[in-house]
């Protein structure tokens, strides 16, 4: 009996096998990109704003809190403290919080706040002068009245501030102005500036209010 002719070894392989390994060794597989580069595409996609800003050479914004303006960090050197500007009051350094100047800035602003609600007092005692029984009209009366009626309302919540004003004015005479009277922190001069009259930091007015939601006043 004649034997078959004995498989190479070479022969054993699979066609699969063989193209398989052809095909690595005609591809061979890339070289990762290196550490640095990698780093710098993702640093680039997430940097923050303030780098952009930096490298398009774009002006500073004084409104990010630490990120001050060096112009406006020294205007107040040379401006009395009632001309200063919010941005330029905002840029100077927390070591001069509550100086003379600051002080004069917020006397002047409560003081325009006070003649601007005696002013309109004034123009409601001349409304409330009107005679209303001259309108023939019933209708026309009616809504006479209410405007009257509401624009006492008004008056009388601005006369509620016109006091508080008053006393944040002997606050800036006794050097309590800017200080909470809860803790005796400073207040700030953000919220100064949207609250004038403000007695309380924000967090102690966020702690009385939530005692006031939970017994009453």
């Amino acid at each position: 009996m004649i034997k078959p002719p004995a498989k190479s070894p070479a022969a054993s392989k699979t066609p699969a096998k063989t193209a398989t390994a052809a095909a690595k060794g005609a591809a061979p597989m890339p070289t990762p990109a290196p550490l640095a580069a990698v780093t710098n595409r993702f640093t680039d996609r997430f940097a923050p704003a303030r780098h952009v800003a930096k490298a398009l050479n774009e002006p500073a914004d004084v409104t990010r809190p630490g990120h001050r303006d060096p112009k406006l960090a020294v205007a107040w050197k040379t401006k009395p403290g009632r001309e200063l500007t919010e941005a330029e009051l905002l840029a100077m350094p927390d070591s001069e919080y509550m100086n003379e100047k600051q002080l004069d800035f917020f006397r002047a602003k409560l003081q325009e706040q006070k003649d601007d609600l005696l002013s309109n007092a004034g123009e409601t005692t001349e409304h409330l002068r009107e005679d209303t029984s001259i309108v023939p009209d019933p209708a026309d009366r009616a809504t006479i009245e209410e405007e009257h009626a509401l624009e006492l309302r008004t008056r009388d919540r601005e006369r509620k501030l016109l006091k508080k004003i008053g006393q944040s004015l002997a606050r800036l005479d006794t050097g309590e102005y800017g200080y909470c009277d809860e803790t005796g922190e400073p207040i700030g001069l953000a919220r100064l500036l949207a609250r004038p009259t403000a007695t309380l930091s924000l967090e102690a007015q966020q702690r009385r209010e939530m005692k006031q939601k939970m017994y009453g006043d």
